[in-house]
Formats: C-alpha cells, structure tokens, sequence
C-alpha cells in the first residue's frame, strides 16, 4: 500500500531521527571536539581545572588527505573530444566548484551526502543545484531499483525556529511546516511543485556503500579508536608533565619562612616547587635540616606509544608514514615517496569511479529539469576528473609529450593530461588557430620561411696562418 505524503513526510523524518546521534559523533572527531575516551571520571572531573584534553585530529588528516584529491573538471557526452559546455556553465552558475567538495568532504565523514536539482523560476534554462548535509537530510531507495523513493530535508529559521521541512517524491516536491501543535501542514509560503517528471530530484552521495550496507561508510570507522588511543595518551603525558616532569623534593626541618631568595624575600609556592635558588641559615648537622631530590619522570613512553598508534593509521588508512609526521634518518626518495602514495592514489580514483557516476546522475536530473526529457546518448555521460597522484610537473609533461608523438592521444587529450583547465586549453587553442592563419598568410604571399625555415647565414672567416696571409694567398704564392 503506497503511503500518503504525510506519511511519507513522518516515516523519514523517524528514520533520520535514529541516525542523527551517531551522524553527529562522526562530525565531531571531525572537527576535534569529541569526548575524552579511556579516562576514569573521577579522575577527569578532579582534573578539568588543571589539564584539557589533547586532541591530535588525525580524523581529519585522514579525511583532507583523500578530499584534497578529488576535483571534478568537466563532462564528456559520448563521441565528444571536448568536455560539454552546456553542463559546465550550469556547474559554474551554481558554485558546485566549492560545493563538490563540501559534498565529498561530508560524505567521507559522515557517511554520505545529498545532492538536490529544482527548477529555477528567474532562470529556467539554470536549474539550481544545492549540496546537502546527511545532519539535514535523508532517503530511501528502492530495493529493485536501487533508485531513491522518497527524501526529506529539514531545518529550522525565525526567530521562534520554526520547523520546515521538504518531502520529495518521484511526481512532486512539497514543502511543510510544523505548527505550534506538533503537526505537519503544508507550507502556505511554498506552493508546491508538481513537476511530474517522475523522478525524485536527488542523489546520494554514498561513501564507500557496499550491497547490504546502501547508507555508506564513514572513512573514520577504522580510525576513532586509534586517535582516541593518542588522545588518552597524549592527555596522560600532559598530566605527568604537571605534576612529574620536574624533580620531586623533601625538604626536612624547614618551614615556610625558610624559602627566601638571595635577597632574603620570601619565595611562592611555585617557585619553590619549579626549584628556584634556596637559602637559609639552618643546617643540616645544628638543625636537621635536609633535602632529597627524586628522579623526575621520563616522557618517552608516551612519545614511543603515540608514534605506534601512528604507523597503525597510516596503515589503515592507506597513507605515507610522511604524512603523520613518520621520519628516518635518511632522508626518502622521491621514487620512494610515490610509491608509498600508491594506497591513497588507488582509493581517491576508487572515490572517483564511485562518485562519477553520482555526479553524472544530478547532471541527468538537471538536464530533466532544464528540457523536460532526457536524451538517450546522456546515459553515457562521462565525469572528467583531475589525476589523483602527485607527479612532478617535469614527469607529468615528459609522459603527456611522448603520448603525443606517438600519435596515442590527440593534443587536446595531451593538454587536459597536463592539468590544463577547459578555459587554458580553448585560449590555447585560440592561439594555435591564430598562429595557423598568419602562416597561411605568409605562404600565400610566396614566403617559404615557415616550411624550410630561415636560409643559414655565412660560416665564420678561416683563422688565418701565423704569416698573415690567408690559406688560400699562402697556397698560392707556394705554388
């Protein structure tokens, strides 16, 4: 029995209520503000005054390490060399150059996240395109189709944070208002869009999703233990850095009076503790005056420990010892530093396949949205996507060049090799047109200088011998 849009409105709202706590937790080992693990109560509560928690935020690390390799540059329609111009300007019009990668920074964090097309009343040839929060949005999918069912987006606004929300479905998108009695109205603001186009206007960006798990992944599941680990013991050193880093010392048959300075004035607490110069007049044979010294504390274990936990993130998550900070005494290689990149190389392109084919989705919704059809040959659409490794910008120019010369790719393929965007390649494509037309120019006006070059000049005068004739008089005055 299908549900009535109310019904809808309040079984999603249920389902994202559930996952709310735990999509929250996962934003906050991402911004550095998760709870303190592994620590008794008692003995945080007695030393919150004194020590604060050390976070090493290497959530985020993990996160910004495979972010920073995902920049989406264009799409190809089949058959096309160049990538569609059409489709770029509606990207560029609506900010999803900055949007992208707020999606896939979310999505690595929590899970996954969403994607939204509606139409545009001030311009219908521009549908707007909107990255969302999985903190404000939720769907199902169909389990045959795999196609999205149903989604909502919530948020609060006004000064009394009224709730709305926004129910879509395959044949409308509605918006709604909780009133003042806990129920769900229409909103009387927001007509109603009843677009029939048959198809929900949203796209899941789902991060690493699996066959039973649709929902994604975070990138941090395998990684929050460790770094609660680092955090535990890097609050640990702290807390023996107070109170034992510095040398312990009894002083027997002494008072408060005793600590004075060189100057006789009376020393604080601290400075008594910190081992500023002492003096006084007792002694230790008259007075029983005496003072032991107790070895301070060795830090090393926690710094042993932390670097431990370390090599197992790295591990984990795919990355160079390098980038957790991880050194030897000889310095690497740079054939060495690549290769350890291989891990994290592999998985950004995994994003990319992946997400590819999300980005390629929204861009079918758009054009569904713009002419109200979709043509049969998008289906294949292509996403164009930046290289994900590092190579040395010589490497990369040397490996585009040879491709070239042996006739594999086209220059215009050479160029994108090379991180060209599509603006610096049509202005250079401009400039090669150009360059052709005044060589035609030239040829047409009976110049061959741009087919055999310039004719070369005279050779440089022969030495001449030491008598100062030249060769040729010297020979022939001989003869």
């Amino acid at each position: 029995m299908e549900r009535t849009e109310l019904e809808w409105l309040t079984h999603l709202i249920g389902c994202h209520d559930k996952e709310l706590g735990e999509l929250k937790a996962l934003d906050a080992y991402y911004e550095g503000k998760q709870p303190l693990s592994y620590m008794h109560p008692e003995l945080q509560a007695e030393l919150s005054e004194h020590v604060r928690q050390v976070v090493i935020n290497w959530p985020r690390l993990v996160v910004d390490s495979i972010e920073e390799r995902l920049d989406v540059e264009g799409f190809r329609l089949p058959g096309k060399a160049m990538a569609d111009e059409e489709l770029w300007r509606i990207w560029q019009a609506n900010d999803l150059d900055e949007q992208s990668q707020q999606g896939h920074l979310d999505a690595l964090v929590m899970r996954r996240a969403y994607v939204v097309v509606g139409a545009n009343e001030k311009d219908p040839d521009t549908p707007i395109v909107t990255v969302e929060s999985a903190l404000d949005m939720f769907a199902v999918d169909d389990p045959r189709t795999r196609k999205i069912r149903a989604a909502v987006k919530r948020w609060c606004e006004g000064e009394d944070e009224e709730e709305h929300a926004t129910l879509y479905l395959p044949e409308a998108t509605v918006w709604w208002l909780k009133g003042k009695d806990g129920v769900w109205v229409e909103d009387p603001d927001h007509p109603r869009d009843d677009h029939k186009l048959g198809e929900v206007l949203v796209e899941v960006l789902g991060n690493r999703t699996r066959l039973k798990r649709r929902g994604g992944v975070s990138e941090l599941a395998d990684v929050i233990p460790l770094s609660d680990a680092a955090c535990k013991v890097a609050t640990d050193m702290m807390v023996s850095a107070e109170y034992h880093s510095m040398p312990r010392r009894v002083a027997f048959g002494f008072g408060s009076e005793d600590f004075v300075d060189e100057n006789g004035r009376k020393m604080s607490v601290w400075s008594r503790i910190a081992g500023r110069i002492w003096a006084t007049e007792k002694s230790r044979k008259e007075d029983g005056a005496d003072v032991i010294q107790f070895p301070e504390a060795d830090l090393a274990n926690f710094h042993s420990t932390i670097s431990q936990l370390a090599q197992l993130v790295a591990s984990l998550a795919g990355m160079p010892p390098h980038f957790l900070g991880h050194s030897t005494a000889n310095p690497a290689s740079a054939d060495a530093i690549r290769s350890s990149e291989a891990r994290l190389i592999k998985r950004a392109e995994r994003k990319q396949r992946a997400w590819g084919g999300s980005w390629e989705r929204v861009m079918r919704l758009v054009l569904l949205v713009k002419d109200g059809q979709v043509s049969p040959d998008v289906s294949a659409l292509e996403t164009i996507w930046r290289d994900a490794s590092t190579p040395t910008v010589a490497q990369a120019a040397d490996a585009a060049v040879k491709k070239h010369q042996a006739k594999i790719v086209p220059l215009r393929q050479t160029r994108e090799d090379l991180g060209y965007t599509q603006a610096q390649i049509e202005r250079m494509e401009e400039e090669d047109e150009r360059e052709a037309q005044q060589v035609m120019q030239r040829l047409a006006a009976g110049d061959m200088t741009p087919l055999f070059g310039t004719k070369p000049g005279p050779g440089p005068e022969p030495d001449a011998p030491e008598g100062g004739e030249p060769p040729e008089a010297s020979s022939g005055n001989a003869a």
